[in-house]
């Protein structure tokens, strides 16, 4: 559960970009389905996330934990907000103008923001502070 939000947070992009190289409208649909498929799949992960704080670190306030939920947050809110501008605008955000780069913007966005996320599951998992 939790890697799905991830893998839907980098494709969009790459399968938007994939449409403005070719022109096959098929890659921009896909790019929607991530957005929509990421949007679904956060929801379960942040919730198993806060399950396992819980369970796992007795809910004590760890800065990666911090991070995460902040950056969760942040991650729903641009899926949300990508989706609600293509459904607003779909013939715009076809263009690279206007509601076309706000879209895109959008989309890139996910990228770090995923990666933040990732970055400070991983810090849980290995530890990398220096002893």
């Amino acid at each position: 559960v939790v890697h799905f939000p991830i893998v839907f947070a980098i494709s969009p992009v790459l399968f938007y970009l994939l449409y403005r190289i070719t022109a096959v409208a098929a890659f921009e649909t896909t790019a929607f389905h991530c957005l929509e498929a990421g949007l679904l799949f956060s929801v379960p992960a942040i919730l198993t996330g806060f399950f396992t704080w819980w369970l796992n670190y007795q809910a004590k306030p760890l800065r990666p934990v911090l991070i995460k939920i902040r950056f969760s947050g942040v991650l729903v809110g641009v899926f949300v907000a990508s989706i609600l501008c293509r459904l607003r605008f779909p013939a715009d955000v076809l263009s690279l103008t206007g509601w076309g780069f706000v879209y895109l913007a959008m989309l890139a966005a996910l990228i770090p923001v995923a990666s933040v996320i990732g970055w400070n599951g991983a810090k849980l998992t290995f530890p990398v502070e220096k002893k």
